[in-house]
């Protein structure tokens, strides 16, 4: 598989998850960004994606946020599918 840009994340149960970064997209004005959980062997995990508000104040530290109400996660998950509808994923089916 390709190589990915990764982000190293703590969640709050202190547990350490390497993810590769799946897009940067806006969402009502606001950055956003997807997070694709990876195994041991860095491969991608099948199941959840974690999306975080982006915030690049400075590019080579770009800040991630909880987005912790509902209704803006509601548009964030929605805004996501939109741009996973446009995404040829074809060579990642198995079946």
């Amino acid at each position: 598989m390709d190589e990915y840009m990764t982000v190293t994340l703590t969640l709050d149960n202190d547990e350490v998850v390497e993810c590769a970064v799946l897009t940067i997209f806006s969402a009502n004005g606001q950055d956003y960004i997807a997070l694709l959980p990876l195994d041991e062997k860095g491969e991608p995990q099948d199941g959840d994606v974690y999306l975080y508000r982006y915030i690049e104040n400075d590019p080579e530290d770009p800040e991630l946020e909880n987005i912790e109400d509902d209704d803006e996660y509601e548009a964030v998950a929605d805004a996501f599918d939109e741009w996973m509808d446009t995404q040829d994923f074809e060579d990642l089916d198995e079946e």
